[in-house]
């Protein structure tokens, strides 16, 4: 019988790890060489070459002279997973309907592994380009699409997403303290959105509405839409983009039960 003991969880291919950390490195590079690559990982460049061969040969890195870059063997594989989502399917046309009546981003988002994911964006040419990019995972109290989606979680899975992920600082404005996230998840709840007040990005405001699934209220993502705070914080501006994000999870509910 096979053991499920927190040891046995916690067994892992270093191979594999390896192989990822490479890959995360020229991620966060864009384009980088096998000397560069071996001194920031500290590993021998005769083993970072082996990897480096054995992914190219697979078709996940390309080779552009002397350097190193990811393929758009990712984008194949992430496109394919996106298109099987329900969510995906469901919203996709809600949401480039929220950004053409508004005017500004308008971004789908769900949790996975404590993290936000935004797994769709729509902007126009009037709206603010903050250059997130699809398939972008970022810490949930960071963004209006996280604590939308935070405010509706039992208190002990957000206590368990803080212990594994902390609360760090983005800026300035960045909840820090898990007293003051609560505090906010709250007023979210109430209010029946989020806000995101420059807790990322400074001059940034965007608000989130929360998607749940009619057949057992859980949450199941959110959407937001992000703008410049000084064209947003005005009041009547304000109140016009709530009433849309609100409409728009209202919309996508109604479709992610139904579809």
């Amino acid at each position: 019988m096979a053991s499920n003991s927190p040891a046995d969880e916690r067994k892992t291919l270093g191979s594999v790890e390896k192989a990822f950390n490479i890959l995360d490195q020229i991620k966060s590079e864009g384009q980088i060489g096998l000397s560069d690559l071996a001194g920031q990982l500290d590993i021998p460049k005769s083993t970072v070459h082996i990897y480096l061969q054995t992914l190219q040969s697979e078709g996940f890195v390309v080779q552009i002279d002397e350097e190193y870059t990811l393929s758009y063997r990712f984008l194949e594989y992430g496109g394919s997973f996106r298109n099987r989502s329900k969510l995906f399917r469901t919203a996709r046309a809600e949401v480039d309907k929220l950004e053409a009546d508004t005017g500004e981003v308008a971004s789908l988002g769900i949790e996975e592994n404590g993290l936000r994911v935004l797994i769709y964006k729509s902007e126009g040419p009037d709206a603010i380009h903050d250059n997130a990019p699809v398939g972008e995972y970022t810490h949930m109290h960071w963004t209006a699409l996280g604590k939308a989606i935070l405010a509706h979680y039992p208190r002990d899975r957000v206590d368990s997403i803080i212990d594994r992920h902390g609360l760090p600082r983005a800026n300035k404005y960045t909840i820090t303290e898990r007293d003051e996230l609560f505090e906010e998840l709250e007023r979210t709840r109430d209010r029946g959105y989020s806000i995101e007040d420059q807790d990322r990005r400074q001059g940034v405001l965007t608000i989130g509405a929360p998607i749940h699934s009619r057949s057992n209220d859980e949450v199941v993502g959110s959407v937001s839409v992000s703008g410049p705070k000084s064209r947003i914080e005005e009041t009547e501006r304000f109140e016009e983009l709530v009433a849309a994000v609100k409409k728009s999870a209202n919309v996508i509910e109604l479709g992610f039960s139904h579809y």
